[in-house]
C-alpha cells in the first residue's frame, strides 16, 4: 500500500459536477427478495428522472453478475464480496453527482451493514417488501420452480435466509402497491434529497 498515492485531491470536486448536472447524488438500494420487484421499480422510477433531466445509473444485481461479479458464487464470503464490489462503484458514482439505483437482494443485515459504511450518508434504503409465496407466484425468471425442484442452492427466501431491514428508509409493500404508485412513493420520498441545494 506504501506504493499507492491517490490523487482525489487534484480532481474536480462534488460540487462542480453537482453543479454541472443541477442535481445532488444519492445512492438508493433497493433490497428484497428475487421477483418483489426492484428492478421494476427502479426502471420505473429512472424513467421520470430522465424525462425530468436527471442523470442516473442503475447497478442491478443479475446485470453485474454477468461482469464484474461474474467470477463470484452465493456463498457468504461471495455475497459479502458481492456487495462490497456493488457499493464501492455506487460509492464512485454517487462522488460524480450521479443518483445512483442499485438493484440488489442484500439478504442480511451486516451486508446492508457493509454498504452503508461504504457509501455513508449518501444511502437511502429501500425495502422491496414481498412474501416468498407473492415472488414465487410472480417468478419472473423461473428461479422459485427451479429451487423447489433443488436446482438452486442456498436460494434466498428458501435454503437462505433473508433478514428483512428493521431501519429501511423506505418500505414499498409490492403486494399491495403497483408498480406506478412505487415508483411515486420513491420518487416523492428522495425527492428533497436529489434537488440542488
Amino acid at each position: 500500500m506504501s506504493n499507492i498515492h491517490p490523487e482525489f485531491h487534484r480532481f474536480l470536486q462534488r460540487s462542480d459536477k453537482q453543479s454541472l448536472l443541477k442535481q445532488q447524488g444519492l445512492v438508493i438500494w433497493m433490497c428484497g427478495l428475487s421477483g418483489s420487484g426492484k428492478s421494476t421499480i427502479a426502471n420505473a422510477a429512472e424513467r421520470v428522472l430522465h424525462q425530468q433531466g436527471r442523470f442516473t445509473v442503475i447497478l442491478d444485481g443479475d446485470n453485474l453478475r454477468t461482469g464484474l461479479n461474474a467470477n463470484l458464487g452465493f456463498s457468504d464470503t461471495d455475497r459479502l464480496e458481492n456487495i462490497r464490489r456493488i457499493a464501492e462503484v455506487a460509492k464512485i458514482l454517487v462522488s460524480q453527482g450521479i443518483i445512483v439505483f442499485v438493484s440488489a437482494i442484500t439478504p442480511r443485515g451486516e451486508l446492508r451493514d457493509l454498504a452503508r459504511g461504504l457509501i455513508g450518508d449518501d444511502l437511502f434504503e429501500v425495502y422491496i417488501k414481498a412474501s416468498y409465496e407473492a415472488c414465487e407466484k410472480r417468478d419472473v425468471k423461473g428461479l422459485y420452480a427451479k429451487a423447489a425442484r433443488g436446482e438452486i442452492q442456498h436460494f434466498t427466501g428458501k435454503d437462505g435466509s433473508f433478514e428483512p431491514p428493521a431501519n429501511a428508509d423506505l418500505v414499498i409493500d409490492t403486494e399491495s402497491t403497483s408498480v406506478e404508485d412505487s415508483a411515486f412513493e420513491l420518487l416523492e420520498a428522495i425527492r428533497d434529497r436529489i434537488a440542488l441545494a
